[in-house]
């Protein structure tokens, strides 16, 4: 037997359910729905703060998200350029990719980034499946530019394996390498390829985890971050000088998901803990959002659940 003073010293946490509460309408609009969440950047380097992204994503699952997983490596493609003594070279903030390069690039993401998260997110279950975008012909690119190699640009997105991975209620997890319309493979840029996804599997949402708090207008002055947004805002942001390099194609491939359909498009920290929780589940969120749910949070842009379309009948 164990008394209550002792498996609760402090009483019971009032504020834990008043948060749970809080939650209910936000999951109201995404239960059934299906979220393409981009994973990337220094927010993958610490493999503890990893392994409780991976958590929170099984618990979107759980409470009937149908998540799909985007990923790069930069900083892990960097560390295996220096181990095999290659250098790296970048033109325009992208990376040049020889076919030699090409092969390491692809053993890092595929072989190593992309099984890690899978082994991480499979702790809780085995719902994860590790692909790559060259699986079934997911991602399709052409050569960028002669400068870069293979460096690919999107050329089309193949949505059936991705579709019959969520149909099953598996969590897709997709390492951003493209099949060539030569044949080859391509290095794609892993922001960019989360928004040609979203668009083309008529995702709800699109979240970047990134490492700075969301999008700033000018950067890196706190009191300029931006908490919510228009797309004709971000398209004109897109179109000025005031990005910096890394938040350019992450903006874009927002403005690409919302003129797709995508409703809502979120740029969060995902150093901090928990943030996919608190940006999706909570009043106040904590990252930027841009479109925003006023005009489309009732749109059923996705199969629901029997119990999710019952949640939607009154509205």
């Amino acid at each position: 037997m164990k008394y209550a003073n002792e498996a609760r010293a402090e009483g019971v946490p009032v504020r834990t359910g008043e948060i749970l509460y809080e939650a209910m309408p936000w999951l109201k609009q995404v239960t059934g729905k299906t979220i393409v969440i981009k994973y990337g950047g220094s927010a993958m380097e610490n493999p503890e703060l990893a392994a409780e992204v991976m958590a929170d994503i099984v618990l979107l699952k759980i409470l009937g998200v149908n998540p799909v997983l985007v990923h790069g490596g930069g900083k892990a493609i960097n560390r295996a350029f220096s181990n095999f003594n290659l250098p790296v070279e970048f033109i325009d903030g992208q990376r040049v990719t020889t076919d030699d390069a090409m092969d390491l690039v692809r053993m890092v993401l595929t072989g190593e980034v992309n099984q890690q998260l899978v082994e991480a997110m499979n702790a809780h279950g085995n719902m994860g499946v590790g692909v790559s975008g060259t699986d079934a012909g997911i991602i399709v690119a052409e050569q960028a530019d002669p400068r870069l190699g293979r460096v690919g640009k999107i050329t089309r997105i193949n949505t059936p394996l991705i579709e019959d991975l969520v149909a099953d209620d598996y969590i897709p997890i997709i390492a951003s390498i493209a099949i060539g319309e030569d044949g080859g493979c391509y290095n794609v840029n892993a922001d960019v390829a989360a928004g040609y996804i979203a668009a083309a599997i008529g995702a709800h949402k699109i979240i970047f985890l990134t490492d700075v708090d969301g999008l700033y207008e000018n950067y890196p002055d706190p009191d300029s971050l931006i908490a919510e947004m228009s797309l004709g805002e971000a398209e004109a942001m897109v179109r000025g000088d005031k990005l910096s390099s890394g938040m350019i194609p992450k903006l874009t491939s927002c403005v690409r998901a919302l003129d797709s359909g995508v409703s809502a498009a979120h740029i969060i920290n995902g150093t901090v803990p928990h943030a996919l929780l608190l940006e999706m589940l909570t009043d106040s969120g904590m990252g930027t959002m841009v479109g925003g749910l006023a005009s489309a949070q009732f749109l059923n842009v996705s199969p629901v659940s029997k119990f999710a379309a019952k949640l939607i009948e009154n509205r």
